[in-house]
């Protein structure tokens, strides 16, 4: 239970407020219960003739406490059952029962209500944190993680937190106090017998804790699994059309019954022994009760015990009334087990490492205002620290100039491009932007200097003015019109239905590609950067709007500094500098002119004649 309590420290804190009341009410429904038990037996002793003794009342300060509470109370009801009779002392009887049990219950309710906060804001937090880490982690990090089981540590494990440990909060506080205050009044009726039980219940606690532990075990097992079924739709979702296309339905069906089949045999093992816990709780604490019974009997028919029958009596009563919270405590127990075997996997993305932090004396920003410099020195990249994407590369960007990388795919462009954001930091090397090292400015601020338009538009399940003015504060509608007049979206937006609140689906599946890469666009725009990088951009276009987009970036370019990644020609030809890249290098640089020289290396006229035949 030790990573239990680990658990409660990390996240409990803002709630101990919650948690200190859920305690008091918990204590106070515990002394109500024990007191209940303490009220009626005597009376019985008394009603049907058991103790036959006749008591005065005694001051305070004459005798213990304990005796002298016990007297008086016998002395009171003594006088009842004198005063209204057998059936009037009953009634009191009653009466104070039913406001005994008013206050137990009402004291019981109070603990739950003040451990609700505490539960779900719990689970509220860990589901925060998670989001922001998954936000915060470098893009590498989700190239090792499948994204379906990210989504399902997100949503499976943190449900299975929130079901199995948070649910067993309110048990894992009250029964403990429960049993602490029954064993407290066992231990003032009996010590010598409460030694014994003592004795006992951890030879229960570890058999029921040897359990809990393959619990735990089988229960990562199956959450691991279900990561690798939640995989299993995200590549089915995302893949749909191509498994269609393909006929390949059968096949995906296939996989994914195995998988589920085994998900199956691993939840049938983990409720199975999760069903073990009451039956075997039961029966472990009534032979506990047998034993005792047993025992606690034999001292006093042998006389060799202080306690009378009717205190043997009240000690099993207050007794019994263990088993009932030491048996929630123990399913608790089961399902805080199956639960933290969710947050280890939840911890797995919240104790992961960021090698993209800020540094801890930042440099001040380049200003914006102006076209900025870049420059790659020395930079060796590696993804996995084997084989070398990058290696030895040294380029200079002037500011306010056009830079397109080109070669084959593999060879490391799209790499040299996420480099300059930070989105990975290279091995060996480093990226100055004005003669700052990259690293020795703020992650945020260095981002703030560029814009983004990819081969694939990333938009959202949003309004059109939303995708164009995410990540800019405050843009107005106007401000948000300009942006796609320039990029050559304004005409297409304002003959939807909604204009710009029209909402576009999941990814922009309502646009067509062409719009979608002008929206990308208008969103760069908008957000002015200094730094412009254009990887693969039109490449996924048709004629006509490719003539649009590239009129779009033709403007977007104006007075920036740009890098391009693309393959055809009418998108590089005119860059002031075309590096080719090969295998990770840069093996040829120049102008469009200039590598198509006769005295030039030759990679760039392949790859242009290359295309040629392609057309």
């Amino acid at each position: 239970m030790n990573d239990f309590f680990q658990l409660l420290r990390r996240f409990v804190p803002p709630y101990k407020k919650y948690l200190a009341l859920n305690i008091v009410f918990n204590f106070l429904s515990a002394f109500l219960t024990l007191f209940s038990f303490a009220l009626i037996i005597p009376i019985l002793e008394m009603l049907f003739k058991i103790k036959e003794a006749t008591y005065t009342y005694m001051p305070l300060g004459s005798a213990s406490l304990k005796d002298v509470a016990v007297n008086n109370f016998y002395f009171y009801v003594q006088e009842c059952a004198e005063h209204y009779g057998a059936t009037g002392t009953l009634a009191l009887l009653a009466v104070a029962l039913v406001l005994m049990t008013g206050l137990k219950t009402g004291t019981s309710y109070l603990s739950s209500y003040f451990i609700i906060p505490l539960r779900s804001g719990i689970v509220r937090d860990i589901r925060n944190f998670v989001y922001n880490k998954i936000t915060a982690l470098p893009i590498g990090f989700f190239t090792v993680e499948r994204k379906g089981d990210v989504m399902a540590r997100m949503s499976g494990d943190v449900a299975e937190i929130e079901n199995s440990v948070m649910a067993s909060l309110d048990m894992m506080f009250k029964n403990p106090v429960m049993i602490i205050v029954c064993l407290g009044m066992m231990i003032a009726i009996s010590w010598q017998l409460t030694v014994f039980v003592f004795l006992l219940l951890p030879v229960v606690g570890l058999v029921m804790g040897r359990v809990g532990k393959r619990l735990k075990r089988n229960s990562l097992e199956a959450q691991n699994q279900w990561g690798v079924i939640m995989s299993s739709i995200e590549e089915t979702l995302g893949g749909l059309r191509i498994i269609k296309a393909f006929n390949a339905e059968e096949r995906v069906r296939g996989n994914f019954h195995a998988e589920n089949q085994r998900f199956y045999h691993m939840s049938n093992k983990v409720a199975r022994r999760q069903a073990l816990a009451h039956p075997m709780s039961e029966f472990l604490g009534t032979a506990a009760i047998a034993i005792i019974l047993w025992f606690g009997g034999s001292l006093i028919l042998s006389g060799s015990s202080s306690m009378n029958a009717a205190e043997f009596i009240y000690y099993m009563v207050i007794f019994y009334s263990i088993i009932n919270p030491a048996k929630d405590l123990s399913k608790a127990a089961y399902a805080i087990q199956k639960g933290l075997a969710s947050m280890e996997r939840v911890d797995k993305i919240l104790n992961a490492s960021n090698p993209i932090t800020d540094p801890a004396k930042p440099m001040e920003l380049p200003a914006a205002d102006k076209p900025i410099g870049i420059e790659f020195r020395n930079i060796n990249f590696s993804y996995d620290g084997n084989r070398k994407v990058l290696e030895d590369i040294n380029l200079e960007i002037k500011p306010g100039t056009t830079v397109a990388l080109v070669g084959q795919s593999g060879s490391g462009k799209s790499t040299m491009a996420d480099l300059i954001p930070r989105f990975y930091d290279p091995v060996e090397g480093e990226i100055k932007i004005e003669g700052k090292n990259i690293k020795d400015l703020r992650v945020a601020d260095l981002r703030s200097l560029m814009g983004n338009v990819n081969q694939e538009a990333i938009l959202f399940n949003d309004t059109i003015f939303n995708n164009i003015a995410f990540g800019v504060e405050g843009a107005t509608l106007e401000q948000v019109r300009e942006a796609a007049r320039i990029a050559n979206a304004d005409d297409f937006i304002m003959a939807t239905e909604n204009g710009y609140e029209t909402r576009i689906g999941d990814r922009g599946c309502r646009l067509s590609g062409g719009q979608r890469q002008r929206i990308s666009i208008a969103r760069a725009v908008l957000k002015n950067p200094a730094i412009l990088i254009l990887d693969e951009a039109t490449s996924a276009l048709d004629s006509e709007s490719e003539t649009l987009v590239q009129q779009a970036l033709d403007r977007l370019m104006d007075g920036r500094t740009t890098l391009v990644i693309a393959h055809r020609l009418s998108t590089i030809c005119r860059a002031d500098l075309i590096c080719v890249l090969n295998e990770g290098r840069i093996v040829e640089s120049g102008t469009h002119e200039e590598l198509l020289a006769p005295e030039a290396k030759g990679y760039y006229r392949r790859l242009v004649e290359m295309q040629k035949l392609a057309q």
